[in-house]
């Protein structure tokens, strides 16, 4: 597929593709895949997606759940395997990684996660990683192992998924494209909607009641600014199949990643969810509930276990629908708009990582550790296949309106 020239500035209305057209190469056909956390909702739809959009693909379920795992390997085919696994186990993950060619971490999560473990096992047995951190101080911490990988020549990205992950090359491609007409880069700012938890479960009703306890880190001409978690509601359309929906602010990761990556003077980010009961709720917890509770995961779990039938229940409800929208204002006045909704998170998540995952394993990344952003993570010539690769099955997927 032939892309976009550098000087080729303008996508609108981009074709939402199949998976014939958005197909692996036939030389990642056979390569091996592990997926740790694979018996979670997250990394049982990236096993999923990856064996539809690659049946060749050898893909290893590693997960505590032995029931689970027998059950995805049913359903994924002859090319899967489950291995029983314990992440804080070394020799476990030692001997998971053991002639894997690319490792999908999405054991989360990654919220108070004090080491790096995975990716200083996969640097060690020269594997390529990417995960699906939507943690700052993590993916700011993986980050730091630049060097290492660099010198075990070894491919890894963090921050890979939907948001961040797709939201990052989405913000990339418009600062790309503003500079192309000439453009300065003044203000980026990420919006995020996720009906209920979206499908996925305990493990992002974790990870949103973690960040509570965190500052929204944003930047202003520069500038650092904190702000309380959940604070500066903002009501933002989504567009088609999704419409107007409250947002607030949050600490996300790309918010640090993309002022530094992309040079943007200010950055924020802003999520939210529905039905409004939750909006509310996150915002009274990150009020009156005190910072080190909310940064505890083992007090954060206790509350998850009680949430989560409530959750599961009103997830039935009210579906499993997710946004993002990036925009872009540059000096000038000239406003640049992204959109990427679908239908079913727990599905679009699993076809995002899929498609960094896919990059990764056709070369499209340079040795060392990278944000999805950075060139040298995903090369630009490589942006638009990727993009058309999570954008299955998506109800509103447009760049640069």
């Amino acid at each position: 597929m032939v892309y976009l020239s550098a000087c080729m500035c303008h996508w609108s209305a981009i074709r939402t593709p199949t998976v014939a057209t958005a197909g692996p190469p036939k030389e990642t056909a056979n390569s091996r895949v592990l997926i740790l956390g694979g018996t979670g909702r997250v990394g049982g739809s990236t096993a999923i997606a990856l064996s539809k959009l690659s049946p060749d693909l050898r893909i290893t379920i590693a997960g505590r759940n032995s029931e689970k795992g027998a059950s995805m390997v049913a359903t994924l085919g002859k090319n899967a395997k489950f291995s029983q696994f314990d992440i804080n186990d070394d020799k476990s993950l030692e001997s998971a990684l053991t002639g894997v060619d690319l490792v999908v971490h999405a054991a989360g999560p990654f919220q108070q996660t004090q080491n790096c473990k995975v990716l200083e096992s996969a640097i060690q047995a020269k594997t390529a990683y990417i995960d699906v951190c939507d943690d700052t101080n993590y993916a700011l911490r993986a980050k730091a192992y630049k060097n290492e990988a660099l010198a075990a020549k070894v491919s890894a990205i963090t921050t890979c998924g939907m948001y961040p992950g797709v939201s990052n090359v989405l913000a990339a491609e418009l600062v790309r494209i503003a500079k192309c007409k000439n453009n300065e880069p003044e203000q980026l700012r990420f919006y995020y909607y996720t009906a209920g938890t979206g499908g996925v479960g305990p493990s992002l009703l974790a990870s949103s009641i973690l960040v509570l306890g965190e500052e929204a880190i944003t930047y202003s001409k520069g500038n650092k600014i904190k702000y309380r978690s959940y604070s500066g509601m903002v009501n933002i359309n989504f567009g088609k199949g999704i419409g107007k929906k409250d947002v607030y602010l949050l600490n996300l990761p790309k918010v640090t990643s993309t002022h530094e990556s992309l040079g943007v003077p200010s950055v924020s980010a802003r999520f939210g969810t529905e039905p409004f009961l939750w909006n509310w709720a996150l915002d009274v917890i990150a009020c009156f509930i005190p910072s080190e509770l909310l940064r505890n995961r083992n007090k954060v779990q206790e509350i998850v276990w009680l949430l989560d039938p409530i959750v599961r229940s009103l997830d039935g409800i009210v579906g499993e629908r997710v946004a993002l929208r990036v925009d872009l204002e540059c000096v000038g006045g000239e406003h640049m708009v992204s959109v990427f909704s679908h239908k079913n998170y727990s599905i679009s998540i699993g076809t995002s990582i899929d498609a960094f995952a896919l990059t990764v394993l056709e070369g499209s990344t340079q040795h060392g550790i990278w944000f999805p952003e950075e060139p040298e993570g995903i090369a630009i010539e490589a942006r638009k296949l990727l993009l058309e690769r999570a954008a299955q099955g998506t109800i509103n997927f447009t760049i640069n309106k």
